[in-house]
């Protein structure tokens, strides 16, 4: 998956805070470009092919999510915007016929932790030759690895995980970013970090201490998204911190080499040909030098 190097990637998760309303979805583009991400991602799912009719007859409230449903004719307007500002467009299939819908626009396919056991919508996507991330929120380990299998015999090339935890908002204490580098020695591949915890210091150490080459976070506005309430949404300003924070510490970080740079060199090479104060010696006489 090309970002032109830049490590970590950050992709704002819009999921269903666009509201169904194309300008909002633009406007959540256009911000997340403004604060330097590397991709923005959707979700296209359809409430009576992700719930069971029963649900749907009973629960008013499973019915409302309707109106979070992402419109098909949106997507080659969002896939403009994010291209014309060199960011990547990506997108959750929840049904098979969404990955055949999705592969004309997107620049990578995003399987949901929730349908990593689902052998066909792995099929479905890794035969597209499209890069594919894949949460892994709940599954055990032998789950994640027959997924990896799935995707890998059915064309997939370009496969990254996302470490995660399914809740929303993920406390602290139970984000387990150790787990970033057990999927990364077992599956010889890129792992990240798909965020609920909307806390800055665990993104900090899912990069500098785990090495995630992903950042995955869900995006809001303003705080009127539909899913804003839960918790585990981020808004640009807050975000805007921690990518600035991140690309800017790299920098900093410098090289393993011990040796003067800058400023400091320009301080020491003075210090070098300036001389010293006089010392005595042992025999009591004054002598001088250059340091």
């Amino acid at each position: 998956m090309n970002f032109s190097g830049q490590v970590p990637c950050f992709v704002a998760e819009v999921s269903s805070n666009h509201n169904r309303d194309l300008g909002r979805a633009r406007a959540l583009i256009e911000k997340a470009g403004a604060i330097g991400c590397n991709a923005v991602k959707f979700q296209l799912f359809r409430i009576d092919q992700l719930f069971a009719p029963e649900i749907l007859e009973r629960s008013e409230s499973h019915r409302r999510r309707a109106e979070w449903e992402l419109p098909l004719d949106f997507l080659g307007e969002l896939a403009r915007m994010c291209h014309e500002r060199e960011m990547q467009f990506a997108c959750t299939p929840f049904y098979l016929a969404a990955v055949d819908e999705l592969a004309p626009y997107v620049d990578f396919l995003k399987i949901g932790s929730y349908e990593l056991t689902w052998p066909s919508l792995l099929r479905r996507c890794g035969e597209t030759g499209l890069p594919v991330v894949l949460s892994t929120g709940m599954a055990i380990i032998e789950e994640v690895e027959a997924a990896v299998i799935f995707l890998r015999t059915s064309g997939c090339r370009d496969l990254t995980l996302l470490h995660t935890v399914s809740g929303y908002p993920t406390p602290v204490l139970e984000c387990n970013l150790a787990a970033i580098e057990t999927l990364r020695t077992t599956f010889d591949c890129p792992v990240g970090w798909s965020d609920h915890s909307n806390t800055p210091g665990v993104l900090h150490r899912a990069i500098s201490r785990w090495g995630a080459t992903m950042i995955e976070f869900h995006f809001d506005l303003d705080g009127t998204g539909a899913e804003y309430a839960q918790g585990h949404c981020w808004l640009p300003g807050a975000m805007a911190s921690v990518i600035s924070d991140t690309h800017g510490g790299r920098r900093r970080a410098g090289c393993a080499a011990r040796r003067c740079c800058g400023d400091h060199l320009r301080r020491a090479r003075r210090r070098r040909l300036r001389p010293v104060r006089a010392a005595r010696r042992p025999d009591g006489r004054r002598r001088r030098g250059l340091r």
